[in-house]
């Protein structure tokens, strides 16, 4: 299935329109992850391991929005938005969110 954040798809039109469509996921933080994230925080550099983490929640969360749409008749996700949120006690998890429109699309 075809994700996109902008409205339209080179090359293709969009033949129908079913509606908008979203899909979340939420995890906690890891106490050794954290640690280890605040280290590299003060000496410098990436942090492997968050970016790991949010790599997942974002597949995770556009793997869910294309299921529904798929169960919409749809072929593709157009105008898909990403929304990190934290949750909880003292911000121990993350949300992430991924909606768009889902809609048929036809090769011009």
């Amino acid at each position: 299935m075809q994700v996109s954040t902008t409205d339209t798809l080179e090359g293709y039109k969009v033949t129908a329109y079913h509606g908008i469509v979203s899909g979340e996921t939420i995890f906690g933080a890891n106490i050794f992850r954290d640690f280890f994230a605040g280290i590299r925080d003060i000496v410098g550099g990436r942090s492997g391991s968050y970016e790991k983490v949010l790599n997942e929640g974002k597949e995770t969360a556009i793997e869910d929005m294309t299921k529904r749409a798929a169960d919409l008749g749809a072929n593709a996700v157009i105008g898909c938005d990403l929304d990190y949120e934290t949750l909880g006690d003292k911000s121990s998890m993350l949300m992430v969110v991924a909606s768009g429109t889902a809609v048929t699309v036809e090769k011009i």
